[in-house]
């Protein structure tokens, strides 16, 4: 099951200008429903990601419950005297396949992810098993997959339309567009087989040196965090049996 998620807002004069200094993407395209999008730390690691939604009071942000409060702060950090204001709402995140309803927004992410609204009530009856669409289209989750130490190119973000590389600078801006253009990526989240049973967080290695970790897991498919000079056939995570998934 999916994290819970807390839905902020911001507004004021200032806000669109403010978060196209902050975040990996480019606000523009809130005139084309959602954007995803992170926060960094000037070092390029990864403190959040969310979704952004331009609605009749400002800017929506759709991001992990137990990172919000942390996020929060750390935007008002950043706002200084701008004219900007973040504010929790009572708002909940409604999520579905197929064609949208008419406030549905299509995922940026992915096509098979569906879309997502914003209502006064809480959603009930979905029954569709989100974890098992995000380990099948390799796409990390906080507080599992990404976390601090994370890089989000490592983490699929280009291939995730969460980061534009036309944009005006943002925080970690730098180092993400040197790994971009400098360097091959030795590392990142990809997706695997599982033959066996192991739980998150486990060390992969093969022929007794540390390849990387298990993450999540639906069935037979999980993601995993691989050292990519050194993943390959026979890696072993716990009791369990890992392959490069087909």
């Amino acid at each position: 099951m999916d994290r819970p998620r807390t839905i902020l807002r911001l507004t004021g004069a200032d806000t669109d200008q403010f978060l196209q200094g902050l975040v990996t993407n480019d606000i523009g395209g809130l005139s084309n429903g959602l954007v995803y999008a992170a926060l960094l730390t000037p070092q390029g690691k990864y403190i959040a990601d969310f979704f952004l939604l331009r609605d009749d009071g400002g800017i929506l942000l759709d991001a992990d419950a137990e990172q919000a409060p942390a996020l929060q702060t750390r935007l008002g950090m950043y706002k200084l005297r701008a004219d900007v204001a973040i504010s929790p709402t009572d708002l909940h995140l409604h999520r579905g396949l197929g064609a949208g309803p008419p406030d549905g927004h299509a995922d940026p992410r992915a096509s098979a992810l569906g879309w997502r609204a914003y209502r006064d009530k809480p959603q009930t009856g979905d029954k569709t098993d989100w974890t098992a669409l995000r380990v099948a289209h390799g796409i990390p989750a906080a507080g599992i997959e990404l976390t601090e130490d994370s890089y989000i190119l490592e983490n699929r973000f280009e291939h995730l339309n969460g980061v534009d590389f036309r944009k005006g600078c943002y925080v970690g801006q730098e180092v993400t567009a040197r790994m971009k253009h400098k360097t091959d990526l030795r590392k990142g989240l990809v997706r695997v087989t599982i033959d066996g049973a192991a739980p998150v967080g486990t060390p992969i290695t093969r022929e007794g040196r540390a390849v990387g970790t298990l993450y999540s897991q639906a069935g037979n498919q999980a993601l995993a965090y691989l050292r990519l000079d050194r993943a390959g056939e026979d890696m072993i995570a716990g009791d369990a049996r890992i392959a490069y998934a087909p």
